[in-house]
């Protein structure tokens, strides 16, 4: 059982939560591997995580071999309280941190492949990865955002709250998000390249109805159908049961809004992304 810990220079460690090592004592109130699980956060903080952003998803591109953390937002973030894996006070608009395990035997050829699933070469298993910013959300225009992206992004194409994501045989990385509306815009389905001239290059392919997130993107095996989940549609200010923002997805009189799940093909049939 570990939790993270974020270095200058890119290097991200491991640390083990282990009863009776370091702080984990019955000095510090804890009194069994039981009492570690139980209060993880406190443990973490007493063998000095990082504190981020709102993890809310985590997943593993099985082209590439790298993990991609979605961190949401963090508006309650003090000026002062930053640090190396969270840089931005008052966070509103989340980022993605891209982990690097070592290669396996020194093998070292990590890139996109025809094969699903692709031949793993990443030690998942290794105590200390590289990392770095895969993407910060934010309005580019506005120089304090701190946003990153492919600087061909478009205006109207930037990201907010990062929530889950998914991967393609292509390794292509998928982003739902959960907090957009607060910015003026529905929350939506954004396809980014992982590797190569496009990387970081946000592409929409979906906008959730008035006051849903996005969440649980999954494809199946052969890509060419997308399932997502929208969560609470309506949810806005200025909604009430009786005078929804909108009554997706049934449109009718008297029904409310409902969570729905929704599957996405192309007309012809193809993959999803092409």
């Amino acid at each position: 059982f570990y939790v993270a810990k974020f270095f200058e220079g890119g290097i991200m460690r491991w640390l083990p939560l282990v009863y009776g090592s370091g702080p984990l004592t019955q000095k510090n109130d804890f009194h069994s591997q039981g009492d570690v699980v139980i209060e993880t956060r406190r443990a973490a903080d007493l063998v000095g995580a990082t504190p981020m952003d709102r993890p809310e998803d985590v997943g593993t591109n099985p082209v590439n071999g790298r993990t991609y953390v979605m961190l949401t937002n963090n508006t309650k973030r003090k000026q002062g309280d930053e640090n190396i894996a969270n840089p931005r006070a008052k966070n509103k608009h989340g980022h993605i941190i891209e982990l690097i395990p070592p290669a396996v035997k020194g093998k070292t050829k990590m890139g996109f492949t025809d094969t699903w699933p692709a031949p793993i070469v990443a030690d998942h298993a290794a105590l200390e990865y590289r990392w770095n910013f895969f993407l910060m959300g934010g309005d580019p225009s506005e120089a304090k955002s701190g946003a990153k992206y492919h600087p061909d992004t478009s205006k109207t194409t930037w990201m907010s709250s990062p929530d889950n994501v998914a991967f393609d045989k292509k390794g292509r990385v998928w982003i739902v998000t959960d907090g957009q509306i607060k910015h003026g815009f529905a929350d939506s389905i954004y396809a980014v390249d992982p590797d190569g001239p496009a990387r970081g290059l946000l592409r929409r392919l979906f906008n959730s109805p008035k006051g849903a997130e996005i969440c649980g993107p999954t494809f199946t095996p052969d890509n060419r159908t997308l399932f997502v989940n929208i969560q609470h549609p309506g949810e806005e200010k200025g909604s009430t049961f009786d005078k929804p923002s909108t009554r997706w997805p049934d449109f009718k009189d008297g029904m409310p809004p409902r969570p729905s799940v929704v599957v996405i093909t192309k007309k012809d049939g193809g993959v999803i992304g092409t």
